[in-house]
């Protein structure tokens, strides 16, 4: 008898959940297109580092800094700055196959549109952790990367607000040695990449799938403390006006990994794989 309460009361809870995002829904009403609508691909460029620094057997600091670029009028990929980015993190190695990581973000964006009474630059602030893992296959490494983001970001006319939105993102990443029987040092590799970011909050009424990211890059470990990739991808994603209207993006990435060990002792850098 008392766990037919418990139904009940679980049922009676789900449908005032229901009941309430649609009349949520019906007060924030968007006109949906008759099929959905594909922007024109936005060509861009990002010049990436990811820092990783060893600062304990367990510790690292996670130091990256993100130029990212796009098209303006008839210069593709670098006819403007668009974002820069600073996110920095505490991480944690569990072992040689789990590693976890919490920090925060500053990102500047920039206006790119042709308003010119609007604000130039806005900043935006996140907290960010993250959960990845690392599994050999063969030569290969397969990464599976959690990332989570509670985000405040606002739009550049001078009387928006900030608005917040959780991010919900998920990569798989394999990497492929080409020329060496597994990834180590003068290794050329391949790494074919997806990654869907989902974001939900008060302003997310239907775009729920911000992006889906496919990428490959081709990297070169220079040594177990850098190395340098790039590659090529193509995103799309909804709009947050309207669920019916996609972005999509053609990018071209270039990525610098550095891993520094300040630790004072002999044997440093173990085989770990915490590279993002």
């Amino acid at each position: 008898m008392i766990q037919l309460l418990n139904v009940a009361k679980l049922i009676v809870a789900l449908l005032f959940i229901l009941s309430s995002i649609a009349v949520s829904a019906q007060e924030d009403e968007v006109i949906l297109p008759e099929s959905s609508e594909y922007k024109k691909p936005k060509t861009k460029y990002w010049f990436n580092t990811y820092g990783n620094i060893r600062i304990s057997k367990r510790l690292f600091w996670i130091a990256q800094t993100h130029f990212r670029f796009e098209e303006k009028d008839d210069t593709p990929y670098v006819g403007q700055i668009a974002q820069i980015y600073n996110r920095h993190a505490i991480g944690y190695i569990y072992n040689k196959k789990f590693n976890l990581s919490l920090g925060g973000v500053l990102r500047l964006n920039f206006n790119t549109s042709d308003n010119s009474e609007a604000e130039t630059m806005i900043p935006e602030f996140r907290i960010w952790h993250q959960y990845q893992f690392a599994v050999p296959v063969w030569s290969a490494m397969a990464y599976h990367r959690l990332r989570i983001e509670h985000r405040w970001s606002k739009s550049f006319g001078e009387d928006d607000d900030y608005i917040f939105r959780n991010r919900w993102r998920y990569m798989f990443r394999l990497k492929i040695p080409l020329n060496t029987p597994k990834l180590q040092t003068k290794t050329i590799y391949i790494a074919p990449e997806s990654e869907l970011i989902m974001q939900s909050g008060k302003p997310v009424v239907g775009s729920a799938m911000e992006d889906l990211r496919l990428n490959t890059t081709v990297g070169y470990i220079i040594n177990p403390r850098l190395t340098v990739a790039a590659g090529f991808m193509y995103s799309f994603g909804q709009t947050l006006e309207n669920a019916g209207v996609y972005n999509q993006n053609y990018t071209v990435r270039m990525h610098v990994y550095f891993s520094p060990d300040i630790r004072r002792v002999k044997n440093k850098l173990p085989e770990i794989h915490f590279r993002d």
